[in-house]
């Protein structure tokens, strides 16, 4: 089923964006590519963010950041609370992260995954379906921070 996808990186991830981009357009996604666009230094916050906005104003329904490893976009982009931002760095992560925790944006680190675990990786989180049930009161706590908690 198509989507679309919005996509963004650091100066690190700049290729493995480009690539994952093309390949999702090959298979019919529409991609917003919220950059950057060269390998000039760039600071990762600014791209997480831009692709937080792009979930959280409707613009896209799922999203893949990328940095050099992953961590510090996936913190960016979790700032939203509209977003759920898993880092991931194998097929299975990403299907979890979808069935558990309904995220709609997942990290991955150009330094530490190739190009095929990065496909197998967005192929996993794009076909993997929400399993709902006993996991959504808890993704809702994920979205409403405010909510009361249990006491510990």
């Amino acid at each position: 089923m198509a989507a679309t996808i919005a996509i963004a990186s650091d100066h690190a991830a700049v290729e493995l964006k480009a690539m994952l981009a093309g390949w999702l357009r090959e298979l019919g996604h529409d991609v917003i590519d919220l950059g950057p666009a060269t390998a000039d230094r760039v600071d990762y916050p600014d791209y997480g963010y831009r692709l937080a906005d792009a979930i959280a104003d409707g613009r896209a329904a799922r999203g893949v950041a990328l940095c050099g490893s992953g961590i510090g976009i996936s913190i960016a982009v979790n700032r939203a609370p509209a977003c759920r931002c898993a880092l991931v760095s194998d097929p299975l992560a990403a299907a979890l992260a979808r069935e558990h925790n309904d995220a709609n944006v997942i990290a991955m680190g150009a330094r530490l995954i190739g190009p095929d675990m990065a496909k197998a990786c967005v192929a996993a989180f794009l076909s993997t379906p929400f399993a709902d049930g006993r996991h959504a009161g808890r993704v809702h706590k994920l979205s409403s921070p405010s909510l009361e908690r249990q006491p510990a």
